[in-house]
């Protein structure tokens, strides 16, 4: 749910100069400076003033990066217990400034932006609350201040907003065509979830984000999965982060087309798929890579290549019951639940060895599972790999034939419209049919070799090539 602030410290006093500015600028006669925002799917229009950074406050509730927050579980929990004391702002100006899926590293982005201000100035404004809170800038600010300005050109809002406006104001102005830096992965999928929990309808928030509603379910389901991901990894007070899944975009959109078409015929192979692709990615595997991870990669491929201490998986789960319905369903088989004890084991493997609080042993440990799974992973899929693109060669020669028939097809077409226009070039279409000739003939030849009983399509290209012969 959405979780309302108290004013920060010297909101009143600094609220007081904001009026105080902007009596200035509406007395001064000049020319005002406004900027437009969303609100309500009504434009308003605010005054712009110049402010001192000195009195301006990161915005804890910006989407901008809910995810990369759960980073660092101690500084969350201290920003979350005083928003605005130093060490929660320090918290949000280091994550404004990094790489969104790793925010140990700084964000070449950011320093591109500190160029910008530094030999251009300001362009746009900024946006803030009357108490000072940043609702559109905060990674703008965060780079004056590290270029030493002293002040910052903003709108100021309504005094009579509440938290619910300034997240709205924020999320339309992120979606705008426009903008210039999009939110990341997840914090996109924590606002669509955020705006479901205010009890928006799909078709709404697939709006508001320019989606279709199919993509939005899309986006709903990844986060769901994540979730489970991040549950399913937690042992002994350790845990994944929504941040560690910024960097997977595209193999979890992949992963739900594949998934969602399984589930429609075989639900325990979609699960299956689901799990095993999963502990791919958990592993870091190339987009490439994963998608090798097909129906049957677990028997064919991985069974196989993983040693027999993994293999082992707990007892299929027994039937369900169904609360207040009196049925019972099947549980998962064994197959489904041996890939998703394999998931786990990585899960928690993984948030073992990011554990800034595990000791030497325990890493080591986790990390020697996460080699061995990998590696079986990697023998694995080149296997399947091999494969594929076996297969994509038996297939290539009949594809290449069936694209020629589909050409001839139009040109039978475009035959018949240009003998009713007399507009026929007889000696080009000639020469055509000579070069089609040459080819059939050839395709002919590789056809018969090796062929001792040829079907009924072959038969009858070798019988055309041999009549023409003659």
């Amino acid at each position: 749910m959405q979780r309302e602030f108290s004013p920060p410290p010297r909101a009143a006093e600094f609220s007081e100069l904001i009026k105080k500015r902007l009596e200035e600028v509406k007395s001064s006669g000049g020319t005002r400076e406004t900027v437009t925002v969303d609100w309500n799917g009504q434009p308003l229009n605010v005054e712009v003033v110049d402010l001192p950074l000195s009195g301006l406050y990161y915005n804890p509730a910006t989407h901008r990066i809910r995810a990369q927050r759960t980073y660092d579980a101690r500084k969350d929990k201290v920003l979350d217990a005083d928003p605005w004391g130093q060490e929660g702002q320090d918290f949000l100006r280091s994550l404004l400034q990094a790489e969104p899926a790793d925010p140990t590293r700084r964000d070449p982005a950011f320093d591109k932006l500190k160029e910008s201000l530094e030999g251009y100035g300001q362009n746009d404004p900024g946006l803030i609350t009357h108490q000072g809170i940043l609702v559109n800038g905060n990674t703008r600010a965060a780079a004056l201040r590290e270029l030493g300005k002293v002040s910052m050109r903003v709108g100021v809002l309504p005094e009579s907003f509440t938290w619910a406006d300034i997240n709205a104001v924020e999320l339309s102005l992120q979606l705008r065509k426009d903008h210039r830096r999009d939110y990341s992965y997840i914090n996109r999928l924590l606002a669509m979830e955020e705006q479901a929990s205010l009890g928006r309808t799909p078709e709404i928030i697939a709006k508001a984000f320019r989606i279709q509603v199919k993509t939005y379910d899309q986006e709903r389901w990844i986060l769901r999965v994540v979730r489970d991901q991040i549950e399913r990894s937690q042992h002994a007070g350790v845990a994944l982060r929504l941040v560690d899944f910024e960097d997977h975009q595209e193999k979890l959109k992949e992963l739900h087309r594949d998934y969602s078409k399984l589930a429609a015929g075989d639900q325990d192979r979609a699960e299956i798929l689901k799990e095993t692709r999963m502990t791919a990615i958990t592993l870091g595997f190339s987009k490439t890579d994963v998608r090798h991870i097909e129906e049957g990669f677990q028997d064919r491929y991985l069974s196989d290549a993983l040693p027999a201490e993994l293999t082992s998986a707990p007892e299929p789960e027994q039937s369900v019951a169904v609360p207040g319905l009196g049925v019972s369903v099947p549980g998962a088989s064994s197959k489904v639940s041996a890939a998703r004890e394999l998931n786990r084991r990585v899960l928690q493997a993984k948030a073992r060895v990011a554990a800034s609080d595990a000791s030497e042993d325990e890493k080591s440990g986790a990390q020697a599972l996460q080699d061995e799974v990998r590696m079986a992973f990697d023998r694995a899929i080149d296997r399947a790999g091999r494969d594929a693109r076996l297969r994509k060669r038996k297939q290539m020669a009949p594809e290449r034939l069936m694209d020629a028939c589909a050409a001839i097809d139009l040109c039978v077409g475009e035959l018949v419209k240009a003998r009713a226009s007399h507009s026929l070039d007889e000696a080009a279409f000639d020469e055509a049919a000579v070069k089609l000739r040459d080819s059939v003939r050839q395709l002919a030849q590789q056809a018969g070799r090796g062929s001792q009983d040829p079907g009924a399509g072959v038969g009858w290209l070798l019988s055309a090539a041999a009549l023409e012969l003659d």
